[in-house]
Protein backbone atom coordinates (compact mmCIF):
# COMPACT_ATOMS: atom_id res chain seq x y z
CA UNK A 1 0.00 0.00 0.00
CA UNK A 2 1.07 3.28 -0.45
CA UNK A 3 2.16 6.01 2.15
CA UNK A 4 -0.26 6.85 4.31
CA UNK A 5 -1.59 10.12 3.68
CA UNK A 6 -0.97 11.88 7.53
CA UNK A 7 2.93 10.26 7.21
CA UNK A 8 3.13 11.75 3.75
CA UNK A 9 1.89 14.97 4.47
CA UNK A 10 4.91 15.32 7.42
CA UNK A 11 7.35 14.04 4.51
CA UNK A 12 6.20 16.57 2.34
CA UNK A 13 6.37 19.27 5.09
CA UNK A 14 9.52 18.02 5.76
CA UNK A 15 10.85 18.48 2.26
CA UNK A 16 9.29 21.87 1.54
CA UNK A 17 11.13 23.26 5.01
CA UNK A 18 14.01 21.96 3.51
CA UNK A 19 14.90 19.84 7.06
CA UNK A 20 18.43 18.57 5.91
CA UNK A 21 19.48 14.97 6.35
CA UNK A 22 20.48 13.87 9.66
CA UNK A 23 24.45 12.58 8.38
CA UNK A 24 24.82 15.64 7.30
CA UNK A 25 25.30 17.63 10.15
CA UNK A 26 27.56 18.09 12.71
CA UNK A 27 27.07 15.86 15.54
CA UNK A 28 26.22 19.08 17.42
CA UNK A 29 23.56 20.44 15.23
CA UNK A 30 21.83 17.22 14.71
CA UNK A 31 21.61 17.11 18.52
CA UNK A 32 20.13 20.43 18.52
CA UNK A 33 17.57 19.27 15.24
CA UNK A 34 16.58 16.37 17.33
CA UNK A 35 16.13 17.74 20.27
CA UNK A 36 12.90 20.30 18.01
CA UNK A 37 11.46 17.75 17.48
CA UNK A 38 9.05 17.15 20.39
CA UNK A 39 7.51 20.17 20.23
CA UNK A 40 7.19 20.16 16.48
CA UNK A 41 5.27 16.94 16.81
CA UNK A 42 2.73 19.06 18.72
CA UNK A 43 1.92 16.05 20.79
CA UNK A 44 0.63 17.43 24.54
CA UNK A 45 3.12 15.71 27.14
CA UNK A 46 0.00 14.20 30.07
CA UNK A 47 -0.31 14.69 33.43
CA UNK A 48 1.03 11.42 35.69
CA UNK A 49 1.07 11.17 39.32
CA UNK A 50 4.41 12.18 39.89
CA UNK A 51 8.07 12.78 38.53
CA UNK A 52 11.24 12.28 40.15
CA UNK A 53 14.76 13.22 38.31
CA UNK A 54 17.35 10.66 40.01
CA UNK A 55 21.00 9.14 39.43
CA UNK A 56 21.73 5.47 39.22
CA UNK A 57 25.40 4.07 39.76
CA UNK A 58 26.91 2.98 36.97
CA UNK A 59 30.25 1.44 35.52
CA UNK A 60 31.57 5.03 34.47
CA UNK A 61 29.66 7.25 36.95
CA UNK A 62 26.04 8.18 37.33
CA UNK A 63 23.48 7.75 35.44
CA UNK A 64 20.46 10.12 35.06
CA UNK A 65 17.24 8.51 34.48
CA UNK A 66 13.59 10.17 34.73
CA UNK A 67 10.89 8.11 36.97
CA UNK A 68 7.54 8.38 35.97
CA UNK A 69 4.57 6.88 38.46
CA UNK A 70 0.97 6.60 37.58
CA UNK A 71 -2.00 6.86 39.84
CA UNK A 72 -3.14 4.01 41.46
CA UNK A 73 -1.19 2.17 44.98
CA UNK A 74 2.28 0.31 44.80
CA UNK A 75 4.08 -1.76 44.28
CA UNK A 76 3.68 -0.89 40.55
CA UNK A 77 4.85 -2.83 37.37
CA UNK A 78 7.98 -1.12 36.01
CA UNK A 79 9.50 -0.48 32.25
CA UNK A 80 12.48 0.24 31.94
CA UNK A 81 12.91 2.68 29.17
CA UNK A 82 15.41 3.43 26.34
CA UNK A 83 15.29 6.42 24.03
CA UNK A 84 15.62 6.19 19.82
CA UNK A 85 18.24 8.28 18.33
CA UNK A 86 20.82 6.18 16.69
CA UNK A 87 22.93 6.05 20.01
CA UNK A 88 24.31 9.67 19.52
CA UNK A 89 21.44 11.40 19.07
CA UNK A 90 18.02 12.12 21.78
CA UNK A 91 18.14 12.12 25.48
CA UNK A 92 15.03 11.88 28.55
CA UNK A 93 13.13 15.00 27.63
CA UNK A 94 12.91 13.47 24.03
CA UNK A 95 11.01 10.73 24.94
CA UNK A 96 8.89 12.65 27.98
CA UNK A 97 5.87 12.67 26.40
CA UNK A 98 5.90 8.97 25.02
CA UNK A 99 6.96 7.61 28.57
CA UNK A 100 4.22 10.05 30.23
CA UNK A 101 1.59 8.05 27.97
CA UNK A 102 3.24 5.04 28.67
CA UNK A 103 2.51 5.65 32.03
CA UNK A 104 -1.09 6.37 32.22
CA UNK A 105 -2.09 3.74 29.71
CA UNK A 106 -0.01 0.75 30.72
CA UNK A 107 -0.60 1.96 34.70
CA UNK A 108 3.20 1.24 35.37
CA UNK A 109 5.93 3.14 36.50
CA UNK A 110 8.50 4.23 33.68
CA UNK A 111 11.97 4.63 34.34
CA UNK A 112 13.53 6.61 31.56
CA UNK A 113 17.43 6.26 30.83
CA UNK A 114 19.51 8.88 29.20
CA UNK A 115 22.41 6.89 28.60
CA UNK A 116 25.61 7.68 27.48
CA UNK A 117 25.94 8.87 23.76
CA UNK A 118 28.34 8.34 20.84
CA UNK A 119 30.51 9.65 19.85
CA UNK A 120 31.89 10.72 22.69
CA UNK A 121 31.00 6.82 24.33
CA UNK A 122 30.98 4.17 21.77
CA UNK A 123 29.59 1.07 22.28
CA UNK A 124 29.36 -0.53 24.44
CA UNK A 125 28.71 2.04 26.87
CA UNK A 126 24.52 2.70 25.71
CA UNK A 127 24.18 -0.99 26.36
CA UNK A 128 26.31 -1.43 29.72
CA UNK A 129 24.16 1.96 31.07
CA UNK A 130 20.78 0.40 30.33
CA UNK A 131 21.67 -2.80 31.75
CA UNK A 132 23.06 -1.36 34.75
CA UNK A 133 19.85 0.51 35.34
CA UNK A 134 17.85 -2.23 35.03
CA UNK A 135 19.43 -4.34 37.52
CA UNK A 136 19.13 -1.55 39.83
CA UNK A 137 15.67 -1.55 39.16
CA UNK A 138 14.90 -4.99 39.88
CA UNK A 139 17.42 -4.73 42.97
CA UNK A 140 16.00 -1.50 44.16
CA UNK A 141 12.49 -1.46 43.28
CA UNK A 142 10.71 -0.69 46.78
CA UNK A 143 12.92 2.71 46.20
CA UNK A 144 10.59 3.80 43.93
CA UNK A 145 7.20 2.32 44.34
CA UNK A 146 8.16 -0.93 41.91
CA UNK A 147 7.10 -4.49 41.45
CA UNK A 148 10.55 -5.83 41.40
CA UNK A 149 8.90 -9.22 40.20
CA UNK A 150 7.00 -7.47 37.05
CA UNK A 151 10.27 -5.77 35.09
CA UNK A 152 9.91 -5.15 31.49
CA UNK A 153 12.14 -3.06 29.14
CA UNK A 154 11.50 -1.45 26.02
CA UNK A 155 12.66 1.10 23.52
CA UNK A 156 12.34 2.67 20.13
CA UNK A 157 14.85 2.36 17.12
CA UNK A 158 18.31 2.36 18.79
CA UNK A 159 16.43 1.99 22.12
CA UNK A 160 14.61 -0.95 20.74
CA UNK A 161 18.20 -2.71 20.37
CA UNK A 162 19.00 -1.79 23.90
CA UNK A 163 15.93 -3.33 25.11
CA UNK A 164 16.67 -5.98 23.53
CA UNK A 165 20.38 -6.46 23.70
CA UNK A 166 19.31 -5.75 27.67
CA UNK A 167 17.35 -8.70 27.72
CA UNK A 168 19.80 -10.66 26.04
CA UNK A 169 22.35 -9.56 28.89
CA UNK A 170 20.01 -10.12 31.78
CA UNK A 171 19.24 -13.88 30.32
CA UNK A 172 23.52 -14.56 30.09
CA UNK A 173 24.16 -12.91 33.29
CA UNK A 174 21.37 -14.76 35.47
CA UNK A 175 20.01 -11.25 36.29
CA UNK A 176 17.32 -9.57 36.40
CA UNK A 177 14.49 -11.38 35.39
CA UNK A 178 12.61 -9.67 33.27
CA UNK A 179 9.01 -10.25 32.10
CA UNK A 180 8.49 -8.85 28.39
CA UNK A 181 10.81 -6.50 25.96
CA UNK A 182 9.19 -3.84 23.89
CA UNK A 183 10.87 -3.52 20.99
CA UNK A 184 9.75 -0.74 18.48
CA UNK A 185 10.90 -0.33 15.28
CA UNK A 186 14.71 -2.03 16.42
CA UNK A 187 17.84 -1.61 14.89
CA UNK A 188 18.90 -5.31 15.73
CA UNK A 189 21.63 -6.21 12.83
CA UNK A 190 24.14 -3.63 12.14
CA UNK A 191 26.78 -6.54 9.88
CA UNK A 192 24.18 -6.26 7.08
CA UNK A 193 22.30 -3.35 5.32
CA UNK A 194 21.05 -5.26 2.26
CA UNK A 195 18.06 -6.71 3.38
CA UNK A 196 14.40 -5.43 1.05
CA UNK A 197 13.34 -2.99 3.28
CA UNK A 198 16.88 -1.16 3.36
CA UNK A 199 16.91 -1.34 -0.41
CA UNK A 200 12.95 -0.34 -0.90
CA UNK A 201 13.11 2.46 1.70
CA UNK A 202 16.92 3.67 1.45
CA UNK A 203 15.25 7.26 1.00
CA UNK A 204 12.64 9.60 1.19
CA UNK A 205 11.01 8.05 4.32
CA UNK A 206 12.79 9.78 7.16
CA UNK A 207 15.52 7.61 8.31
CA UNK A 208 17.51 6.95 5.32
CA UNK A 209 20.23 4.09 4.83
CA UNK A 210 22.45 6.94 4.66
CA UNK A 211 21.93 8.04 8.14
CA UNK A 212 21.97 4.50 9.72
CA UNK A 213 25.84 4.06 8.42
CA UNK A 214 26.36 7.51 10.10
CA UNK A 215 24.97 6.24 12.84
CA UNK A 216 26.94 2.91 13.06
CA UNK A 217 30.05 4.65 12.55
CA UNK A 218 29.26 6.83 15.54
CA UNK A 219 28.64 3.79 17.75
CA UNK A 220 30.66 1.11 16.87
CA UNK A 221 34.57 1.17 17.70
CA UNK A 222 35.15 -1.49 14.88
CA UNK A 223 33.67 -3.77 12.19
CA UNK A 224 33.83 -6.21 14.92
CA UNK A 225 31.53 -4.83 16.81
CA UNK A 226 28.71 -5.28 14.10
CA UNK A 227 28.69 -8.92 15.00
CA UNK A 228 28.38 -8.48 18.59
CA UNK A 229 25.24 -9.90 19.41
CA UNK A 230 25.39 -6.87 22.98
CA UNK A 231 25.51 -4.51 19.28
CA UNK A 232 23.68 -6.54 16.40
CA UNK A 233 21.21 -8.85 19.00
CA UNK A 234 20.11 -10.48 15.67
CA UNK A 235 23.58 -12.01 15.94
CA UNK A 236 22.87 -13.84 18.71
CA UNK A 237 23.56 -17.38 18.73
CA UNK A 238 21.13 -18.65 20.97
CA UNK A 239 17.48 -16.82 21.72
CA UNK A 240 16.10 -19.17 24.00
CA UNK A 241 14.54 -18.06 27.88
CA UNK A 242 14.54 -14.70 26.44
CA UNK A 243 11.03 -12.71 27.69
CA UNK A 244 8.19 -12.77 25.75
CA UNK A 245 8.25 -9.62 23.25
CA UNK A 246 6.24 -7.45 21.10
CA UNK A 247 7.77 -5.98 18.11
CA UNK A 248 6.44 -3.03 16.56
CA UNK A 249 7.48 -1.78 12.57
CA UNK A 250 6.66 0.02 9.85
CA UNK A 251 6.05 -0.98 6.11
CA UNK A 252 7.87 2.16 5.02
CA UNK A 253 11.31 1.59 7.73
CA UNK A 254 14.56 0.54 6.19
CA UNK A 255 14.83 -1.28 9.46
CA UNK A 256 11.37 -2.84 8.90
CA UNK A 257 12.87 -6.53 7.69
CA UNK A 258 15.54 -7.12 10.76
CA UNK A 259 12.46 -5.67 13.24
CA UNK A 260 11.04 -9.06 11.65
CA UNK A 261 13.79 -11.39 11.60
CA UNK A 262 14.08 -10.73 15.06
CA UNK A 263 10.93 -11.56 15.97
CA UNK A 264 10.96 -14.68 13.53
CA UNK A 265 14.35 -16.16 15.49
CA UNK A 266 12.85 -15.09 18.67
CA UNK A 267 9.17 -17.43 18.17
CA UNK A 268 11.67 -20.28 16.78
CA UNK A 269 13.14 -20.13 20.06
CA UNK A 270 9.70 -20.90 21.94
CA UNK A 271 9.33 -17.52 22.91
CA UNK A 272 6.16 -15.86 22.91
CA UNK A 273 6.27 -12.79 20.50
CA UNK A 274 3.96 -10.80 18.66
CA UNK A 275 5.06 -9.11 15.59
CA UNK A 276 2.53 -6.43 14.36
CA UNK A 277 3.81 -4.18 10.88
CA UNK A 278 1.69 -0.85 10.44
CA UNK A 279 1.77 -0.78 6.94
CA UNK A 280 1.63 3.26 5.46
CA UNK A 281 3.62 4.31 8.24
CA UNK A 282 7.23 5.55 8.40
CA UNK A 283 10.50 5.39 11.19
CA UNK A 284 9.17 7.05 14.37
CA UNK A 285 5.48 7.25 13.69
CA UNK A 286 5.28 6.01 17.41
CA UNK A 287 5.95 10.05 18.32
CA UNK A 288 4.26 11.65 15.57
CA UNK A 289 0.31 13.23 15.26
CA UNK A 290 -0.48 9.74 13.47
CA UNK A 291 -3.84 7.96 13.58
CA UNK A 292 -1.78 4.84 13.33
CA UNK A 293 1.07 5.83 16.16
CA UNK A 294 -1.89 5.99 18.40
CA UNK A 295 -3.53 2.66 17.74
CA UNK A 296 0.12 1.38 17.68
CA UNK A 297 0.78 3.29 21.51
CA UNK A 298 -2.98 1.56 22.21
CA UNK A 299 -1.48 -2.05 21.32
CA UNK A 300 1.93 -1.65 23.32
CA UNK A 301 -0.10 -0.39 26.39
CA UNK A 302 -2.37 -3.07 26.21
CA UNK A 303 0.44 -5.88 25.66
CA UNK A 304 2.51 -4.60 28.69
CA UNK A 305 -1.34 -4.24 30.70
CA UNK A 306 -1.08 -8.17 29.76
CA UNK A 307 2.29 -9.02 30.33
CA UNK A 308 2.00 -7.45 33.77
CA UNK A 309 -1.14 -9.05 34.84
CA UNK A 310 0.55 -12.83 34.20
Amino acid sequence: MPVDPEAQALLDMMAATGVPALNTLSIEDARRMVDMMPELSGLIPEPVAEVDDRHIPGLAGEIPVRVYLPQGSEPFPVLVFFHGGGFALGNIEGCDELCRALTNAAGCIVVSVDYRLAPEHKFPAAADDCYAVTRWVAENSEAIGGDPTRIAVGGDSAGGNLAAVVALMARDRGKPPLVYQLLVYPCTNFAVFDTPSHRENAEGYFLTIDDMVWFMNLYLRSEADAHNPYASPLRAHDFRGLPPALVVTAEFDPLRDEGEAYAARLREAGVPVVCTRYNGMIHGFLSMPLEKGRKARQEVAANLRSAFAK
